[in-house]
């Protein structure tokens, strides 16, 4: 009887720990932008943003005004999720952060479209993981 009540147990914590999953990965989707935003923002000009973007100084100084704007963009994203996550109606946290997703999914297809196939790996894909796993929590 206790091997069974286990068993019906471990289904009904097993929504719980996708719901767990999930936010934890939609955490690390919102921390990802708020490192896009430092880069961006913050060391655009700096030995890191310049290898990280592959930019000469003198390219990244001309950029670096539209860099912080993408940055603050970024940090945005980043907000949202975070809204999302820590809203106390489950309800509204999820829609929150299944509009936040998307539009990070967006912004990353757009990026891979337009300035590097990187972006669509490591901006879209993470959120697209972090947005199937909350639709199926």
């Amino acid at each position: 009887m206790r091997v069974a009540t286990a068993v019906i147990a471990s289904f009904d914590n097993s929504g719980a720990v996708m719901i767990y999953i999930a936010n934890l990965l939609v955490a690390f989707v919102a921390a990802l932008h708020v490192y896009f935003l430092t880069l961006e923002m913050f060391l655009w000009t700096k030995p890191l943003g310049l290898r990280t973007f592959g930019n000469t100084l003198a390219k990244a100084q001309d950029s670096a005004v539209l860099a912080a704007n993408q940055g603050l963009y970024n940090g945005f994203l980043a907000a949202g999720l975070a809204w999302g996550l820590l809203h106390p109606v489950a309800g509204v946290g999820f829609q929150i952060k299944v509009f936040f997703l998307v539009c990070v999914i967006v912004a990353g297809l757009y990026g891979g479209y337009s300035v590097s196939k990187r972006i669509v790996m490591v901006q879209a894909l993470p959120a697209a993981v972090a947005l199937g796993l909350l639709l199926v929590a």
